[in-house]
């Protein structure tokens, strides 16, 4: 049943699980979806999300914005992405600060979310068969083709840029599949979520505190014109690919699923802490694969750092643990 009217606390709610939904999109291996699920409102956001349609656009030039408003649920969508865009600039900035000082333990956090997503999805696949087995496989494949040929490097052609807005959107519409995870194996992770959207709140705040846009900086230029355009894909993401990601599922759900699985299966090096190349810290560890850019490597299990990746492994792990475990409470 999709609310017609809601009080002020249902408001503020929203703008809330708005919030916890785009932190989550921030974070490689969780899935906007997944919160919107365990929230209570993935129902409602699938049906938005669908009446964004040619039909809407025709009231919209026809009858005006108040009946394109209200057959695209406006006010639900309003709301949830106020929440979404508070929370941008609160988790960026937080993510910066960490990603700078203590990046194996991001990245332990983050591995730990991953496997734990993967592991859920996979076991939510209806049937295994052949067909699944072999999809995983190649999945794994091209992963690995993408962590050998060049992982981590950002491009922020304007172009690329708007492909990797239009792949972010799936996390929004597939609980489970971390569109943050497909922006940190394309490279653009920390460009598009990270130091953009610092740029447009630096720019904000300049503007507030009567500093004017601080536009003179060309680097706050190109990172503004990278989010203009990461935007812009989003938005047509949201439009087309999703429905096309939609028909896919409905007719090779399982094929599509275990693919992705194995596609993030194979990309688990963009998040793995120990790497990097042969220098005096790394001697002594046991190598585990080397590709043209940097080496892998298994840690010192007896040192303290690692007890602390470690740890964050489990954090990370139990996160997502306990945002399955309420979410499946949810829909029964």
């Amino acid at each position: 049943m999709i609310p017609t009217q809601r009080t002020w606390r249902d408001a503020l709610l929203l703008i809330l699980k708005g919030m916890a939904m785009g932190t989550a999109n921030k974070i490689p291996g969780v899935s906007g979806g997944i919160i919107a699920l365990a929230a209570g409102f993935y129902e409602e956001l699938i049906y938005s999300f669908s009446r964004l349609d040619i039909k809407a656009l025709k009231l919209l030039f026809n009858e005006g914005f108040s009946a394109f408003y209200k057959r695209i649920n406006g006010h639900f969508l309003v709301l949830l992405f106020g929440g979404v865009a508070l929370s941008f600039f609160s988790a960026s900035l937080i993510l910066d600060y960490f990603l700078n000082r203590t990046p194996k333990l991001v990245l332990g956090t983050f591995l730990g979310m991953i496997v734990a997503s993967m592991f859920y999805i996979w076991k939510d696949l209806s049937k295994y068969s052949y067909r699944e087995y072999l999809s995983n496989c190649i999945g794994m494949l091209l992963g690995l083709c993408l962590l050998w040929v060049n992982p981590g490097d950002e491009n922020d052609h304007w172009l690329f840029v708007f492909f990797c807005g239009m792949v972010s959107i799936v996390g929004m519409t597939l609980p489970g599949l971390s569109g943050s995870l497909l922006l940190l194996i394309l490279g653009n992770y920390i460009l598009l979520l990270v130091d953009s959207v610092n740029a447009l709140f630096y720019t904000l705040t300049d503007l507030l505190g009567g500093n004017g846009w601080g536009m003179e900086d060309p680097e706050r230029r190109r990172l503004l014109g990278v989010l203009l355009f990461f935007t812009l894909g989003s938005g047509a993401g949201l439009v087309f690919f999703s429905k096309v990601l939609e028909i896919v599922l409905r007719h090779y759900k399982n094929i599509t699923i275990s693919t992705l699985v194995g596609f993030i299966i194979g990309s688990l090096g963009a998040v793995w802490p120990w790497t990097g190349k042969t220098t005096q810290a790394n001697e002594g560890l046991w190598k585990i694969a080397t590709t043209p850019h940097k080496s892998f490597y298994f840690p010192n299990l007896g040192d303290t750092t690692t007890l602390n990746v470690v740890f964050f492994i489990l954090l990370g792990a139990g996160i997502v643990i306990v945002l399955e475990h309420y979410g499946k409470q949810q829909t029964t």
